[in-house]
């Protein structure tokens, strides 16, 4: 059994209510206004039965211009629509506005239903239909069926519903259940003993009983209480089914129509979209760069201003990339289709497609990003991933990030991750229940930049071993945390162009050369540190010291590193020699007798009691000896 969802379109009062009212039996008006007024204000919805037991459910949108914005709600998810054109009138102004925007929406199947045909005579019946179908020659609806009826007599009814069903027949476009769950809210109410509801058509996924969702933008968390599908409880709603959510955890109030239901952390709030928009032919209005409009996509409305990425102007008939700057934020995804209207007065000049919902900012005429973004239009979900892993790769986003930005599933995101990576065209790291990704150009540059600067500091500091790598993450990873900055160090290394000795990374060739000018300085601290013995030279003593055509610290600093100094405290560094004979002698006097104190020691050492505290508090870290009250014995 099929989910079908219709839709009318058309102007006011040329009988779209009465029209449904007839096939279902039910009144979609909804508000005293509706009734009183005898106009639709808002959306409504019910719902009937095909012939060939495929279930119909149906959205009656507004045709007056005022209510353009709900009409834009409606045409949510319509697998086919009725544009409903009165016989006495024909098309009139909101027709081909309406017309206008199921075509930019991307709306291919439809029926011009010709409503109170019992008004008037065949003459003027046959001028009508020649007449629309001049008007719509060149849209999706130019081969479309015009079907007679009259709402009054029933006259024309069989055969409408006869034709519905033959189109709904034929393949309708597949909706995706197996991608995130998304349904634009396009109204909401409370029930008394069961709270919140909300309404909407299900564009993608599939929704259960049960499941934490989040509502977009407010980033509100909730739980499905109860679903219903054509007013029957169901355990899980499908893609393509006008859907009513029964939530726990939020209110009424706290919702608006525009918000979404996805899954929990499964999309990202955004103030800036790139878009392809076309502009209507029959248009009046020539957009000009930073015009404000009128965005209308799912069920949001939102001011916003147009920055064209590859025009100074945008003229009816014409198409164009651009950057759309929202003032509020929404949810979206790439393919999100679009409306746009003037600012004032109001009138639908165009609409397009989203290009990319969480963008970064663009420059104009900007050739290389304008090629990025033809590809993101027109290729696969893979060739998109691959796009937004390159420009992320300095912050090395994690799967969970790219689902969030695209709005995919964790399996399509880790399905394209392993095609993109088996093409050699990103490197993978896998870190505890994640994994992150950067592009290999992305890594080339880096490669590049640790070589340059490596090459550069190795010339000036040719006897020190390398750069700490707390300092090449501050100056090349700043956007990573520490254990992924540890992933990347190691992936690098295992290309043999870097190597790690102890915190420093170098070049992997790259050797200190101990010349003369090195072996004679150190020869020259050697001998202050043993002259001091345990009075202890200072590391600032040692390097006022002037050394041939060497820094005194990068010598110390090598020594220490390679062990043939030891470095006790800030102010205190010991050769081996003098080290090891502290030692012996601490040992064998607590073997003697036992224990030792601090004033023991300063004697045998004939220093202070400062400096011996220092080598003992030594003793206890490297585990020689315990602290006992005031003595030491052996560990």
């Amino acid at each position: 059994m099929k989910n079908v969802i219709i839709g009318t379109a058309g102007h006011i009062d040329h009988g779209k209510t009465t029209l449904i009212k007839a096939l279902t039996g039910r009144d979609t008006d909804r508000w005293e206004e509706e009734k009183r007024r005898g106009i639709t204000i808002d959306l409504g919805f019910t719902y009937f039965d095909l012939p060939d037991g495929n279930k119909a459910g149906i959205v009656d949108v507004p045709g007056h211009e005022k209510f353009i914005k709900n009409m834009v709600a409606g045409v949510i998810g319509m697998d086919l629509v009725l544009l409903v054109i009165a016989a006495d009138e024909g098309i009139m102004p909101q027709t081909r506005e309406h017309i206008n925007i199921l075509n930019i929406l991307g709306i291919k199947k439809g029926i011009v239903v010709l409503t109170k045909c019992d008004l008037v005579d065949e003459e003027w019946l046959f001028l009508v239909k020649e007449d629309i179908k001049e008007e719509l020659n060149g849209t999706f609806l130019q081969n479309a069926p015009i079907q007679e009826v009259s709402s009054i007599t029933k006259y024309g009814f069989s055969d409408l519903i006869n034709t519905i069903s033959k189109l709904t027949q034929d393949e309708l476009e597949e909706r995706n259940i197996n991608t995130i769950p998304r349904l634009p809210i396009d109204r909401s109410f409370s029930i008394s003993g069961f709270g919140t509801v909300i309404t909407g058509t299900l564009i993608s996924g599939k929704l259960k009983k049960g499941d934490e969702v989040e509502i977009y933008p407010i980033n509100k968390l909730a739980k499905i209480r109860n679903l219903q599908v054509h007013s029957k409880d169901v355990e899980y709603a499908l893609a393509g089914q006008r859907t009513a959510v029964n939530l726990q955890n939020v209110k009424k109030s706290e919702i608006y129509r525009g918000c979404v239901i996805a899954p929990v952390n499964a999309m990202k709030n955004t103030t800036l979209l790139d878009v392809k928009i076309n502009l209507l032919k029959n248009s009046r209005r020539i957009v000009e760069n930073k015009s404000r409009l009128h965005l209308y996509t799912g069920t949001s409305e939102i001011l916003c201003r147009i920055v064209l990425l590859d025009k100074n102007e945008l003229s009816p008939g014409e198409t164009c990339y651009a950057q759309l700057i929202l003032e509020e934020e929404i949810a979206v995804r790439r393919g999100d289709k679009f409306i746009i209207r003037f600012y004032s007065p109001m009138e639908t000049i165009g609409g397009g497609e989203i290009i990319e919902p969480i963008p970064t900012k663009k420059k104009r005429f900007d050739n290389d990003l304008l090629q990025d973004l033809k590809i993101k239009e027109k290729g696969s979900n893979e060739d998109v991933i691959e796009k937004i892993i390159g420009e992320n790769s300095k912050k090395i986003p994690s799967s969970t990030d790219l689902a969030r930005l695209t709005a995919l599933t964790m399996d399509e995101i880790k399905n394209n991750i392993i095609n993109l990576e088996k093409e050699e065209k990103i490197t993978v790291f896998n870190i505890k229940s994640d994994i992150f990704v950067w592009h290999k150009n992305y890594e080339s540059e880096i490669e590049s930049s640790l070589q340059k600067y490596l090459i550069s500091f190795h010339e000036q500091n040719k006897y020190k071993k390398g750069v700490k790598k707390s300092e090449i993450k501050s100056k090349f990873f700043t956007e990573i945390k520490q254990n992924i900055f540890d992933a990347v160090i190691i992936h690098l290394l295992t290309k043999n162009i870097f190597k790690i000795d102890g915190e420093y990374l170098s070049l992997f060739d790259f050797n200190i050369i101990l010349d003369e000018n090195f072996l004679s300085a150190q020869n020259e601290i050697i001998k202050l540190i043993e002259q001091a013995k345990y009075n202890f030279i200072k590391p600032e003593d040692i390097l006022s010291k002037n050394f041939k055509n060497i820094n005194g610290s990068d010598v110390l600093n090598v020594m220490i590193d390679d062990k043939k100094l030891i470095k006790i405290s800030e102010d205190c560094i010991l050769t081996v020699s003098l080290f090891n004979t502290s030692k012996e002698i601490l040992v064998d006097f607590i073997k003697k007798n036992g224990k030792i104190t601090a004033a023991d020691y300063r004697d045998l050492l004939d220093t202070n009691r400062k400096n011996a505290i220092i080598l003992l508090e030594y003793f206890d870290a490297i585990k020689v000896t315990r602290r006992n009250g005031n003595d030491r014995v052996l560990f």
